[in-house]
């Protein structure tokens, strides 16, 4: 009997040491957890891009799933569903109404941002309207057809943050609403009179002669929050350490990117390999306007600026385009995988 039982202690002692080596291994040599991201293929998705190129996902033990949108507010009923896990977006009127509809997503970080120094969002007028003396200060804007992304979007309400600078306010002018590649159409025929316009569309239409290049979101509306990681209900309540596992990549690729700003430009250590990554996934081959353009900004523990959601949703409210009992902005947002990623990973200190 004892030797029995001493027999069975060492095989149990055995089969305990052999577990402890196998959950030591690494992630990547298991079945890595599969994750959908709606993905548009331009600079918006740099971080996820970067997580991808670089080889983060797959060091936490998750496959990245790239599927293709062509706006954000499709983006909505898959998130809802569960067919999409995680989204690039920003925290707009339709998202609000989807919350407001019981459609289950979280706001969890942020991702680009209007950092002093860089601004993605450029108030970009028309050039014949600067060279006449037509414009020159931001009140000449009002009456003026300016472009913007779409109703309901972030850029509506940082226009109007801009426009509050001058006494003006958002029904002042006439919105027109264009993709932002179309802008640089509508300027070249005349269709418009000034865009607030993001990179590397304003860069674009500035090169081509169509446009003048003005104020910067960074200056009139610092540290907006102008995109964020929207994450599947469904999925944080299922997969909650394959959603924290997912946060710890992108803080990583939020980290290598800010290694690539320098001075208001991609010009830090990084820059290379992070132009490198955006020229083969985005439609935008052209290395020398990454380096031209005002690249956006980005937290590098990719943390939510909750004073700039604030601000945007009082401006939707004030607007009519939030529908629904949403009153409290804050109603979608769970921090709470990037809080712990950001624990995990530890301080970051910028090299």
């Amino acid at each position: 009997m004892k030797a029995g039982r001493s027999c069975r202690a060492i095989g149990a002692a055995f089969i305990a040491i052999v577990l402890m080596i196998v959950d030591a291994r690494p992630r990547a040599a298991f079945a890595a957890d599969k994750v959908n991201i709606a993905v548009s293929n331009s600079t918006a998705d740099f971080a996820i891009l970067i997580a991808m190129k670089r080889g983060y996902f797959a060091e936490e033990g998750i496959e990245a799933d790239g599927i293709l949108f062509d706006s954000g507010g499709k983006m909505m009923a898959p998130l809802g569903s569960g067919e999409i896990d995680v989204a690039t977006g920003s925290a707009n009127a339709t998202l609000y109404n989807a919350v407001a509809r019981g459609i289950g997503i979280k706001i969890v970080s942020g991702n680009g941002n209007a950092a002093p120094g860089y601004g993605h969002e450029l108030l970009i007028v028309r050039k014949q309207l600067v060279d006449s003396g037509s414009y020159k200060t931001p009140l000449d804007l009002k009456g003026m057809k300016i472009a913007l992304p779409g109703q309901g979007s972030s850029a509506n309400s940082t226009l109007n943050e801009l426009l509050k600078t001058v006494g003006l306010t958002f029904r002042d002018i006439e919105p027109v609403y264009l993709a932002y590649p179309n802008h640089v159409t509508a300027l070249a025929n005349g269709a418009i009179d000034a865009g607030l316009t993001t990179e590397p569309a304003a860069t674009y239409a500035v090169r081509k002669g169509f446009a003048v290049s003005f104020e910067s979101n960074d200056v009139y509306y610092p540290y907006q929050d102008t995109t964020h990681i929207i994450m599947s209900s469904l999925f944080t309540e299922k997969k909650p350490d394959v959603a924290r596992r997912f946060m710890r990549a992108f803080i990583k690729a939020m980290r290598f990117y800010d290694g690539a700003l320098a001075g208001g430009r991609m010009n830090g250590p990084n820059a290379d390999a992070v132009i490198d990554i955006l020229t083969e996934a985005t439609a935008l081959k052209d290395r020398a306007i990454y380096k031209d353009m005002h690249p956006q900004g980005a937290n590098p523990d990719a943390r939510l600026n909750i004073d700039s959601l604030r601000t945007d949703f009082a401006f939707f409210q004030q607007q009519g385009w939030i529908e629904g009992d949403i009153t409290d902005p804050m109603k979608p947002v769970d921090t709470s995988f990037a809080g712990k990623a950001r624990a995990e990973l530890g301080a970051y200190a910028r090299k």
